[in-house]
C-alpha cells in the first residue's frame, strides 16, 4: 500500500473517531437524559430513534472499524497508540451490543425508569471508550504524521 494511500487511511481513522466522540458526547449528556421527558409516546420515540440513529452512525462507524483494522493489520502507527485505540473501538462495539442495544430494545416496549437509568450508566462506558480512542488517534497523527 502507498504512503498516500496510508495517509489517507489514518485521516479517515481519525475523523470517524472524532466524529464518533462528538456524537457520542452528545448523546450521553443531551439525548439519553432527554428521552426520560418523552412520557406516553416513548415507545414510537424509541423506535424512531433506532431507526434515525442507524443512518447517521452506520456510516462512520464502519469507516473507523475498517480503518483501525486495515491499519492495525498493517502495523501502521505507533504501537503505543495503534493497540490501545483498537482496544478501545472493541470496548466500545461490545459495549454497544451487549449493554446498549438490549436497553433501546426494552425501551421500544416502552419506557422504563430502571432500563433509561442503565443506558444512560451504560452509555459513559463509549463515551470514555471513545474519548480515550479519538485522543489516542490525534496523538499517534501528532507524533507519526504520514
Amino acid at each position: 500500500m502507498t504512503p498516500e494511500v496510508v495517509r489517507h487511511l489514518r485521516w479517515i481513522e481519525l475523523s470517524s473517531a472524532l466524529f464518533m466522540t462528538g456524537l457520542i458526547w452528545f448523546v450521553q449528556v443531551v439525548h439519553y437524559p432527554l428521552l426520560a421527558k418523552v412520557g406516553a409516546d416513548s415507545a414510537a420515540y424509541q423506535a424512531s430513534h433506532m431507526t434515525r440513529t442507524t443512518w447517521v452512525v452506520a456510516a462512520p462507524m464502519m469507516a473507523e472499524l475498517a480503518t483501525c483494522l486495515i491499519l492495525g493489520l498493517m502495523a501502521v502507527g505507533p504501537s503505543w497508540q495503534r493497540w490501545p485505540s483498537t482496544a478501545m473501538l472493541v470496548v466500545a462495539w461490545v459495549s454497544t451490543s451487549l449493554l446498549l442495544i438490549p436497553a433501546h430494545n426494552a425501551l421500544a416496549l416502552g419506557f422504563d425508569v430502571t432500563v433509561h437509568e442503565r443506558l444512560v450508566s451504560a452509555n459513559w462506558i463509549r463515551t470514555a471508550a471513545w474519548t480515550a480512542r479519538a485522543c489516542l488517534c490525534v496523538a499517534g497523527m501528532m507524533r507519526a504524521p504520514g
